[in-house]
């Protein structure tokens, strides 16, 4: 199983750390099931360049790598790009994609998007070299008109939840609506730490098999493993 979006790294954003807190993440992972984890450190084009960013995240990689365990999950250097009005002609872009893929996972802000956002990840995501995923969308889900999620997944825009979403009563069920009509396609912790912002990708795959059942369940991992292995564009 895959873990999409992690803060895993240590000192480099304001997910882990340190290594210790790095290695405990990965260990609560495995015993969840994960096999790989995207490690999606925040870049934002305002604080760092990407060459800078780069730099810093393959430091922090090699600290991680370096005191792995045996069976530790595969960890796959990804970003967590901050939206900003032009984003779609930042220099080296796709230096910022999960490696590997051309998927380049985008927070956006908790507003209600005007045309001029929705057309910069239209013009991201039709360019022919990178495809967005919309970070934890149900932090803006209720905030846009359906309308525009259409749209956007006409245009190939691919759509993460956190884990989180599907815990309590009320948010599992919102959760589970989505993922049912299809506005949900991976899955991420979205975890800082090994206190208060746990790996818990448990809680999400739980709720889903209980729902969905367990066939649904292995369709929908299976998806996330041949977009990670770019098979589905």
């Amino acid at each position: 199983m895959i873990d999409f979006h992690t803060h895993i790294l240590p000192g480099i954003d304001d997910g882990s750390s340190d290594v210790e807190e790095s290695l405990k993440m990965l260990h609560l992972m495995h015993e969840q099931g994960i096999t790989r984890v995207v490690a999606t450190p925040h870049f934002d084009v305002d604080k760092t360049s990407v060459e800078k960013f780069l730099e810093d995240r393959r430091e922090s990689f090699s600290l991680v790598e370096a005191q792995k365990f045996e069976n530790a999950p595969e960890i796959i250097l990804g970003a967590e790009v901050s939206y900003y009005s032009g984003i779609e002609h930042l220099e080296n872009i796709n230096e910022l994609c999960i490696k590997g893929t051309n998927l380049l996972l985008i927070e956006m802000p908790t507003t209600s998007w005007s045309k001029t956002t929705i057309d910069s990840i239209t013009a991201l995501t039709c360019r022919g070299d990178i495809n967005v995923i919309i970070a934890h969308i149900e932090r803006y889900f209720f905030l846009q008109k359906e309308t525009i999620w259409r749209q956007l997944l006409q245009n190939g825009v691919i759509m993460q939840s956190n884990a989180s979403f599907f815990e309590g009563i009320f948010s599992k069920n919102k959760a589970l609506r989505l993922l049912k009509e299809g506005y949900i396609h991976v899955i991420g912790s979205d975890s800082h730490n090994f206190s208060s912002r746990k790996p818990n990708i448990d809680i999400a795959y739980d709720a889903i098999n209980k729902k969905m059942g367990n066939e649904f369940l292995t369709g929908f991992i299976n998806f996330s493993e041949e977009l990670l292995n770019n098979k589905i564009f």
